[in-house]
């Protein structure tokens, strides 16, 4: 399900006009997608990871560090989480996502422009997740959104590798821009 996600995100992204990179390795360090748009002002430049679950089945941030040591709780255990354990591990889950020095030293090689730092996600077991990361700073899209935004026909650019992908989803799914 998520290198699909990350499919459909990567064609949103290009039918928007960005130019990508997808599924970078960073020795255990990945990157989900890079993706630059040039403008007259200078470049637009996106961090964008893709979390995706049809059935999630605990949080989406693990649980911090200090707590799993502390208590031997499992990092993704789903019992119920403090707001204080929320944040922290919101903290630490975008330090290393998006703030690992080789992400950081990539993006900046790359293009060394600000970078907004994004997440796309489907479906989350515990929305209350979403305020902690947002509090971050990070933006959230909802893979939906994205759906959504990709059948509308409103994109400057018709389709580009994952056109077939989303032909597939629009076949299956009611036209929800008909209604």
């Amino acid at each position: 399900m998520a290198l699909l996600a990350e499919e459909l995100v990567e064609e949103w992204l290009n039918r928007s006009g960005y130019f990508t990179i997808r599924g970078i390795k960073l020795g255990v360090h990945e990157i989900d997608l890079l993706a630059v748009k040039q403008f007259p002002s200078g470049p637009e430049c996106r961090h964008v990871e893709v979390q995706a679950s049809v059935r999630p089945v605990s949080y989406l941030i693990p649980l911090p560090r200090a707590v799993v040591k502390a208590t031997g709780r499992a990092p993704h255990s789903s019992g119920v989480r403090t707001d204080d354990e929320l944040k922290q591990g919101a903290e630490e889950w975008v330090q290393k996502k998006f703030y690992h020095p080789k992400k950081v030293a990539l993006r900046r090689t790359l293009c060394d422009f600000e970078w907004s730092l994004e997440l796309v996600v489907h479906k989350l077991r515990y929305e209350r997740e979403m305020e902690f990361l947002e509090a971050t700073g990070i933006k959230i899209h909802r893979l939906d959104d994205v759906i959504i935004d990709l059948r509308s026909g409103r994109l400057p650019i018709e389709g580009a590798s994952g056109a077939n992908l989303v032909d597939l989803i629009g076949m299956a799914s009611p036209d929800s821009t008909d209604a």
